[in-house]
């Protein structure tokens, strides 16, 4: 089980980096998958309810992630995760590194569960955040993933103000 402190660091991180992460698996046999490279393309949204401050506080995400082009993986060819928690942080540590457990759900009905550790870094006007883990269970059991989120910075003006509210960037998750 994930320490809900490892947990809600994750997700503070996903509230500027947009790291999204669970959605609920859905049971069912895992079909063979060829062994090439598995790589997706997408988005991920996030929203923060209320906004992110400077002073921490408790507040609410909602991630989505979406990919939209899936190559290498047989049937699957698209997927999608989502995520609602509530955490308490504020802008000064929202790029701790951070554990997680993402569940992704296929176009296939499947889902892989994985397993990983994450950190964030700003470039180049951009909060870049690396996942890497290990798929436990479903499609792709036992292979590698890295998923790499690239989001807008946010005004750091914000935190003084109403807060930060969201952000919107792209994904690619690499299956090996």
């Amino acid at each position: 089980m994930t320490d809900w402190r490892s947990r809600a660091r994750s997700l503070a991180l996903a509230a500027v980096a947009a790291l999204g992460v669970v959605a609920p698996a859905t049971a069912g046999p895992a079909r063979a998958r060829p062994l090439a490279l598995v790589q997706c393309q997408g988005s991920e949204s996030v929203a923060y309810n209320p906004g992110v401050l400077f002073q921490p506080r408790d507040f609410q995400i909602t991630t989505a992630g979406r990919f939209t082009s899936c190559l290498g993986g047989g049937d699957v060819t698209s997927g999608a995760y989502d995520e609602r928690f509530t955490i308490l942080a504020g802008c000064n540590d929202l790029l701790d590194g951070f554990t997680a457990t993402r569940t992704v759900t296929w176009n296939t009905g499947e889902a892989s569960v994985i397993e990983g550790t994450g950190s964030s870094t700003g470039v180049a006007g951009q909060i870049v955040t690396t996942f890497t883990g290990t798929i436990t269970s479903g499609p792709f059991t036992g292979r590698s993933a890295l998923q790499i989120i690239a989001l807008p910075q946010p005004n750091l003006l914000m935190c003084l103000t109403t807060g930060l509210t969201g952000a919107t960037g792209v994904t690619t998750l690499t299956i090996t």
